[in-house]
């Protein structure tokens, strides 16, 4: 007996379209030094194609404080997939156990294992730019001076100049924290590499995306390579949703 969509519908059951994607909300979360501010150029697109997005503005004062600000998104946002940028991946492995997590996206990002920190993956493999200065109580920033060539050296100068001015400083304790879980142990996940990254080794970024066994993609960008390439990240985190159970 054929049950028509009407009466599908009616009784509450979704009928997925052929080729929608799998997942539809995308959590992204951002770096140290940074804001959610700087994934428009992604969510431009994601949200041109249908995704419903979240934007984490986590605060960088602990580890524990930016861990919670996602996990109180994800919380409401349903099955998802869960991006982060830079510091932002130590923040999506912990928080990505979270049962509305369906893969994760790591964007020239810490991708620890547990018991690493941030501090300890970059002792291991420096980066090229050791530029990273106190501003006081015990905060870290980018010199202002240096933030346009270290973080953001292919795009718009006037724009890499307004993120080096309104940059957000992390604390020292969120850099030195370390992993308690590894969500990309036991889901999907999927990384961009940025060949020109000088506040994270590219080498380091390799050795994390390979470890995790993550679907990678190298493009030739600064660290800012979510603005710089943002069709090839919403691309890849389409990539996801679309893979997602």
């Amino acid at each position: 007996m054929k049950i028509s969509a009407l009466v599908l519908t009616t009784l509450g059951i979704a009928l997925a379209p052929v080729g929608q994607a799998a997942v539809k909300s995308v959590v992204l979360v951002h770096g140290a030094f940074a804001d959610g501010s700087g994934w428009k150029p992604v969510v431009d697109i994601l949200e041109r194609d249908g995704y419903t997005i979240y934007v984490a503005q986590i605060p960088e004062t602990t580890f524990g404080a930016d861990v919670a600000a996602t996990k109180f998104i994800l919380d409401r946002s349903g099955p998802c997939v869960l991006v982060g940028h830079s510091y932002g991946g130590m923040v999506i492995t912990e928080a990505g156990v979270h049962a509305s997590v369906k893969s994760l996206v790591y964007v020239a990002a810490f991708q620890p294992n547990v018991g690493e920190s941030a501090v300890e993956l970059n002792g291991k493999t420096p980066p090229a730019s050791n530029d990273i200065a106190p501003v006081g109580g015990g905060f870290l920033q980018v010199k202002p001076q240096s933030f346009p060539e270290d973080f953001a050296a292919d795009i718009p100068k006037s724009l890499a100049h307004f993120m080096a001015i309104s940059q957000v400083p992390i604390s020292m304790e969120a850099f030195g924290a370390k992993a308690t879980a590894a969500a990309w142990s036991s889901k999907p996940s999927y990384a961009v590499v940025a060949e020109q990254d000088r506040m994270i080794n590219p080498d380091l970024e390799r050795f994390m995306t390979s470890r995790a066994k993550s679907k990678t993609t190298e493009l030739p960008g600064s660290h800012a390579v979510f603005i710089s390439h943002p069709k090839e990240v919403a691309a890849l985190i389409e990539k996801a949703a679309n893979a997602a159970d």
